[in-house]
């Protein structure tokens, strides 16, 4: 368990048959920063940015739906209706613009969100992402012979399901672990709200961003990740690319110090 110093304000946006849970912590006077966890865990993956960014900035991290509190309940939405929840909360919580720092499918839905509001985006950060907006053939490929392996072990075990998705995850063991504990709220009725993943993915003609963007991937995550966050990042003029070693997946998790570190000079400059 982490000891979170700064004070964390709990809300609750109450929809159509569910709930949204989002956490509001630092100075509300700041500038906003939003950030969005990867699939099957929750906003407690960014337990060790809490206190280091909210020093200098007003931070919301979201519980996506199907995952942690947001449970999946009664919604007939999926998970691509994200990009609404986090315009509503913005609205809530007074604010018209933030900077998204997305992990993994957290940065798809961060990057939806800027194609259809690109003038509330200051700054777009993506770790284990992808531009949803190229040809992914090669990437879509992967994902599928992986989640034939997820479908397998769920079908018969969730938490086998949950044990393996941690591994792959994360690289350090006792991230490792919080992983899998967050996973815990990822139920087989969460899998329904996913394939709202397909109106995010879509080939699209080439998009220039307008806003500045910062691209990471872990030293440990698999060849064809890395390859894809630097290829895109070549085609993109206002970006930056960090391979952060010692870390898999889920960088800011497995290395945290060099994570914020990173991410704290990139959205500094964007002042």
């Amino acid at each position: 368990m982490i000891n979170i110093k700064s004070n964390i304000d709990h809300k609750e946006l109450k929809l159509n048959g569910y709930s949204i849970h989002y956490f509001c912590s630092g100075d509300s006077t700041k500038e906003l920063l939003i950030f969005l966890h990867p699939a099957f865990a929750d906003h407690k993956c960014f337990d060790k940015q809490i206190d280091y960014f909210a020093k200098d900035y007003r931070v919301i991290t979201i519980d996506m739906l199907g995952h942690g509190l947001s449970k999946a309940d009664k919604a007939k939405d999926k998970i691509d209706m994200t990009v609404s929840h986090i315009d509503t909360i913005l609205r809530l919580e007074g604010y018209y613009k933030a900077h998204l720092v997305g992990v993994s499918i957290g940065s798809l839905i961060a990057q939806y969100y800027g194609l259809k509001n690109p003038e509330k985006v200051i700054s777009m950060t993506i770790l284990g992402g992808y531009d949803i907006n190229a040809d992914n053939t090669e990437i879509s490929k992967a994902q599928r012979s992986e989640q034939i392996k997820w479908i397998f072990k769920a079908l018969f075990s969730m938490n086998s399901f949950r044990r393996y998705v941690a591994s792959v995850s994360v690289s350090d063991t006792g991230e490792q672990v919080r992983f899998y504990e967050m996973s815990k709220m990822f139920t087989r009725k969460s899998f329904m709200i996913m394939s709202g993943l397909s109106n995010v993915l879509q080939k699209r003609d080439s998009v220039k961003l307008s806003f500045p963007l910062l691209i990471m991937s872990g030293e440990n995550d698999i060849e064809l990740a890395k390859k894809s966050s630097k290829k895109w990042q070549d085609s993109q003029s206002n970006s930056k690319y960090y391979l952060i070693e010692n870390a898999g997946h889920c960088a800011n998790m497995d290395n945290s110090d060099r994570f914020n570190e990173i991410l704290m000079d990139f959205i500094k400059q964007r002042k």
